[in-house]
């Protein structure tokens, strides 16, 4: 992690930045950036002033997909999409010129549909409290969706539209059962940086240092504690994934350059994995034989899970990762760069990647796979999900195209939904899309 975070949580640039910051009422999220002193999107209403959800119906009618009411602002749509292209500044660690990146980059096809939009819901908000992590959004299936909203993590059934808090970190947490790893005194107002839920388990980070593990089925936490005393300890990601062995384990990686790996069924803290750079981001491959390592270097490491080892290093990103996703099938691995990059590595061969992808504006920050492994979906911070088609080589695309900062993307399980959670005071929401079938004519009785 390259920029840490003051006390107030106030990012230290807002020339490149949102300002987020804990209030004694919540979780509030400042407005996009400001270009000048022209009236934006998230100008013109107060955020108390909530307006309607958007359905799929009324965004065929021509109502904005996020609500925003363009014909009483000073700018058109596409006026406003050409000043954020122009005036957007994505954030990089290393200066370093990128030589030969640009010819490096596929060439794809853009226009495809493969999802819909279905919905938006401006009852669950996603919230953010560092600006280079965004996994904060899981689905489980196509109607539960869970999303970090101010010092909670809430549930929202896309069938009863109705959000329910499943988990309040606001005041003292304890477990339910001491575990001999447990923290020996209550965790408190933790400010939840990244999030991973699977099955019935659900695994929350924090920005000090924090793991906190949940069953969905159970009232209280099953386990918590402080993984580090280290000043600069943010929980930078969490991984719930199956060994060989058919158990069930947790793995964080944190900005104090270490990987831990729990097991689950006591919550004992089984490896502990050394680096020479802050851990950004960890992925485990389907067949839990490979571990993906990203961080604070330009390469990334491929390692074996149960010992650590490198095995193997994926060079050609100019700037530090955040983002991996591996495909079903395990044999491709993408990862995502700061460099506006994703790039796709045949595991098999992981001398150089066999294809690189481009964003339009800013560093990617979110990649997954549908579990069909047709889909692969990657996020900027702000304003731009691409859908890329795997059984095309990648090369035709979807662009959703939206304003606001990205806090989280998912699949749901049998690939049929994708939901983005977007961060805004005013129009931070739920969107969801549905996969395009000849049934999806459906949607208009909604």
């Amino acid at each position: 992690m390259a920029v840490n975070l003051n006390d107030d949580l106030e990012f230290i640039d807002d020339d490149y930045f949102d300002m987020f910051e804990f209030e004694d009422e919540g979780f509030e999220v400042n407005r996009l950036r400001r270009e000048g002193n022209s009236a934006g999107p998230d100008d013109v209403e107060d955020a108390s002033k909530q307006k309607s959800d958007t359905s799929a119906l009324e965004y065929r009618k021509g109502k904005d997909m996020q609500g925003i009411p363009w014909e009483r602002l000073n700018y058109t749509r596409d006026k406003y999409r050409e000043m954020r292209l122009k005036q957007y500044k994505n954030f990089q660690n290393l200066s370093r010129p990128h030589h030969g990146l640009e010819k490096e980059c596929k060439q794809v096809k853009s226009g495809s549909r493969f999802y819909d939009f279905q919905s938006n819901t401006r009852l669950v908000k996603s919230t953010i409290v560092h600006f280079q992590l965004r996994n904060l959004l899981w689905a489980t299936s196509k109607h539960d969706v869970y999303t970090v909203q101010n010092y909670s993590v809430m549930h929202w059934s896309s069938l009863l539209q109705r959000g329910q808090e499943v988990l309040n970190v606001a005041g003292q947490i304890a477990p339910t059962q001491k575990y001999h790893g447990s923290s020996p005194r209550p965790l408190s107002r933790v400010q939840i940086s990244t999030m991973a839920v699977k099955d019935n388990l659900m695994v929350a980070g924090g920005f000090q240092g924090e793991v906190i593990c949940k069953y969905l089925n159970q009232s209280g936490v099953a386990f918590c504690t402080n993984l580090t005393d280290s000043d600069n300890a943010i929980t930078n990601a969490v991984d719930i994934y199956q060994p060989s062995n058919g158990s069930t384990r947790v793995m964080t990686a944190n900005n104090d350059s270490y990987v831990r790996v729990f097991d689950v069924e006591r919550f004992v803290l089984l490896n502990r994995f050394p680096h020479s750079w802050s851990v950004n981001n960890t992925s485990v491959s389907p067949d839990g034989k490979l571990l993906a390592v990203l961080g604070d270097s330009t390469e990334c490491l491929v390692a074996d899970p149960q010992t650590g080892k490198a095995i193997g290093s994926l060079k050609g990103h100019f700037d530090y990762s955040f983002a991996s996703a591996w495909h079903p099938d395990g044999r491709i691995l993408a990862t995502g760069n700061q460099d506006k990059t994703c790039r796709l590595w045949d595991i098999r061969n992981p001398s150089q990647s066999v294809a690189v992808l481009k964003g339009r504006m800013g560093a990617i920050r979110g990649l997954k796979f549908s579990s069909d492994g047709r889909f692969m979906a990657m996020a900027e911070p702000a304003d731009f999900v691409h859908i890329c088609d795997a059984t095309s080589d990648y090369y035709c695309t979807q662009e959703i195209d939206l304003f606001g900062e990205i806090a989280g993307i998912s699949f749901s399980l049998d690939s049929e939904a994708l939901f983005v959670g977007v961060a805004d005071r005013t129009y931070g929401s739920l969107l969801e899309f549905n996969r395009r079938n000849q049934f999806h004519f459906l949607d208009s009785f909604f």
